[in-house]
């Protein structure tokens, strides 16, 4: 059993626990995990709190060689961390590899930023005096995240609070423990101090209510949370109230649209790794293509006939994707299925559901009779009104809509409220530049999927799909620092700002009705 760890130590045995499987062998137990208490959330953040002012005491550009320690041992450790990834959440192997990638990209991008905390130096308006602004950490952070992209994700709030000089408390994902605990190792052994990463296995609803008691007892300074719009809704409230704003990084319903004058082999690509890579589990998943009605015809065969040749199935082998996380997605997406109406033409499979004996897919590779591996579903015909355009399925379904002007498709693509991620597929630089303008994600792609973060770009979305926080990049400092400033007057006098600054005029009377002959 594996359990919290608290200021560098393993808490006791839990009265409750949480086991979790393999996605792909529903019999095989990848860990058991001890659940915290609310009190043992708290305690971690009383934790974080005592050791947080020595670790900012420790100077930038040495903490940045803590995280370049920590890159070194996840690029060494990589094939083992990937391989856990694919058993414990069934991400195919191809696809775990580069989640692992994406915490070494991180922590390169990251380490030089110890040398880079940069304030300045401004000019005062009055003599003999010197203005300067700072970056200070904001201190403890509480950090919840989901487990689609179990180390991903997670890296992307760790590396850069940390390099801030903040203490983290990460709560993790329970069907993603051991991804996690593997994570807690490797942070731990490149040379940080005990109670700078506290990491705490809890449920929701306890993590909420300790959450709750930790920002009542002024021990949080940032929460950042990566999960539903539902749920961080609820965090923004519970933060609100505290005056605390969070990193919300929330669902996405993606469109992506094909112009008349789209490359469609491109476009056909983008939407079969964009709809159904991870299942379509990820949060800038495809949830609409937005067909020019011109293509809607050609565009829809080929995307079938491909979604059809794709394999599907055993995570650890050459797969589009494999099976859904865990037993309570597979719920949630059965909810999405049930939704599917007459109108709908459903395409891209021989039926719907779970894969089975009874209910099998040509060409699926391994064994399907244990495993939450489900049908790939093309819907045709979907309307703005519908429940599959309006809301995130979170599962291996991508709808289709026609349209038949440009500005038609940039109102489609709102219509839902997210604004995580969009794409566009366009030979034309004016439709691209015309749809950056008009829709609203945070993240835009023309001719590429969705799906593709980097790791030096700002992550992060808008409506339903955040609250404008980004992550990634050097945008994510101002999540984890606040600017400090200082001005300093070595005049030997008080020099008042606006009251005692010198009038030019008076010495150099300036004529404002000068003209030229």
């Amino acid at each position: 059993m594996i359990t919290s760890v608290i200021a560098g130590r393993r808490t006791p045995a839990a009265a409750r626990t949480h086991i979790s499987t393999n996605p792909a062998a529903l019999d095989e137990v990848v860990v058991e995990v001890g659940l915290a208490t609310p009190a043992e959330l708290v305690q971690a953040c009383s934790a974080a709190r005592t050791a947080q002012p020595g670790w900012a005491d420790v100077p930038a550009p040495v903490r940045g060689q803590v995280i370049a320690n920590i890159g070194h041992l996840v690029a060494a450790n990589r094939q083992r961390l990937a391989d856990l990834i694919t058993r414990e959440i069934g991400k195919p192997i191809a696809e775990a590899r580069g989640e692992v990638q994406e915490i070494i990209d991180t922590c390169d991008f990251f380490l030089g930023e110890g040398r880079r905390l940069y304030g300045q130096t401004v000019p005062s308006e009055m003599p003999d005096k010197a203005l300067f602004t700072f970056r200070n950490p904001v201190g403890v952070a509480v950090i919840i995240t989901a487990g689609n992209f179990p180390v991903a994700v997670p890296s992307w709030y760790l590396v850069p609070a940390l390099l801030c000089g903040n203490t983290v408390v990460w709560k993790p994902a329970e069907y993603a423990a051991a991804c996690a605990d593997a994570m807690c190792e490797l942070f731990a052994h490149a040379g940080l101090p005990e109670g700078a990463l506290n990491v705490v296995y809890a449920e929701g609803s306890d993590t909420f209510d300790g959450l709750e008691q930790a920002l009542s007892a002024g021990l949080v300074d940032k929460v950042g949370f990566t999960g539903s719009t539902t749920v961080g809704s609820r965090i923004g409230e519970l933060c609100g109230r505290h005056l605390q704003s969070p990193c919300l990084e929330l669902g996405g319903k993606n469109p992506m649209v094909v112009t008349e004058d789209a490359d469609l082999a491109l476009a056909v690509e983008g939407a079969l790794f964009g709809g159904f890579g991870s299942a379509g589990q990820r949060c800038t998943s495809l949830g609409t293509v937005l067909v020019h009605e011109s293509v809607h015809d050609v565009f829809t065969e080929r995307f079938v006939a491909a979604t059809m040749a794709a394999a599907i199935g055993d995570p650890t082998r050459d797969v589009l994707y494999g099976p859904l996380l865990a037993q309570k997605f597979a719920d949630g997406y059965d909810k999405h299925l049930a939704a599917i109406a007459g109108h709908h033409r459903v395409l891209g499979s021989a039926g719907t559901g779970r894969i089975s004996a009874d209910n099998p897919r040509t060409g699926f590779v391994g064994a399907h009779d244990n495993g939450l591996f489900y049908h790939p579903v093309i819907l045709d015909g979907v309307r703005p009104e519908d429940g599959v355009f309006l809301q995130e399925t979170f599962g291996p379904l991508v709808g289709i809509t026609g349209y038949r002007r440009l500005d038609e498709a940039i109102e489609l693509g709102n219509l839902p409220g997210y604004g995580l991620s969009a794409a566009i597929y366009t030979t034309d630089p004016a439709k691209a530049f015309r749809f950056r303008r008009g829709i609203s994600a945070g993240m835009v792609s023309v001719n590429n999927s969705t799906s593709g973060a980097e790791a030096h770009l700002p992550f992060g979305g808008n409506g339903k799909s955040g609250n404008g926080s980004r992550q990634s990049g050097q945008w994510v400092l101002d999540q984890f620092t606040r600017w400090q400033s200082m001005n300093w007057d070595y005049s030997g006098r008080l020099q008042k700002a606006q009251m005692d600054v010198q009038d030019i005029s008076a010495s150099n009377a300036a004529d404002l009705d000068f003209r030229l002959a």
